[in-house]
C-alpha cells in the first residue's frame, strides 16, 4: 500500500531558505566578526599583561623581558585581519597585524616579536600569554558568534 503525504506552507518555507542561501556569506562574515571581536579583546588583554623591563640587557640564563617599547609595538599592531572569503567559507586572523614596526632604527615584525614572546626564544624568556587568552576564550568567542548568526536569521526568517 502507497502513502502519502501532505504539506502546507513550503513555498514559505522555501522562500526564506532561498532568501538566506543568497545571504548566507555575509550573516557568516557578521557572526565571524562578533566572534574575532571576542577574540581580538583577550588578545589585547594578553598583551598588556606582558611583562616588561627598561633593560635589554640579558639575565645570567642569557634570556631577557621585552621592554616597554616592544609592547607598546605589538599593542599598536593588534587587531583582526581583513575578511577572506572564499566561495563555501570566510576567515580571518586575529592577533599581531602583518607588517613591520621600528624600534631604534631596526625594523622588527609585528608576528615574529609575538612569536618569540609567547613561545620564548634564546634571547626572549618565554610568556605563553597568548595561548592561554585564546583557548579561555573560545568558548565566549563561539556564544558570541552563534548569538550573531541566530539573530540574523531570526531576521530573515520574519
Amino acid at each position: 500500500m502507497a502513502g502519502g503525504m501532505s504539506t502546507s506552507g513550503t513555498e514559505e518555507l522555501m522562500a526564506m531558505l532561498n532568501k538566506l542561501g543568497d545571504q548566507a556569506q555575509g550573516i557568516a562574515a557578521q557572526a565571524l566578526y562578533e566572534g574575532a571581536g571576542v577574540m581580538a579583546d583577550a588578545y589585547k588583554a594578553a598583551v598588556a599583561s606582558i611583562v616588561t623591563t627598561s633593560s635589554r640587557k640579558h639575565d645570567e640564563r642569557g634570556g631577557r623581558l621585552p621592554t616597554k617599547e616592544e609592547k607598546a609595538m605589538l599593542m599598536g599592531s593588534t587587531g583582526i585581519a581583513r575578511f577572506n572569503k572564499d566561495v563555501d567559507s570566510v576567515d580571518t586572523l586575529i592577533g599581531a597585524a602583518e607588517g613591520y614596526g621600528t624600534l631604534k632604527g631596526k625594523r622588527k615584525a609585528y608576528k615574529l616579536l609575538a612569536r618569540s614572546i609567547n613561545s620564548g626564544t634564546k634571547f626572549m624568556k618565554k610568556q605563553p600569554v597568548f595561548r592561554r587568552a585564546f583557548s579561555s576564550s573560545k568558548a565566549a568567542a563561539q556564544d558570541a558568534l552563534t548569538a550573531k548568526a541566530e539573530e540574523l536569521i531570526n531576521a530573515i526568517a520574519k
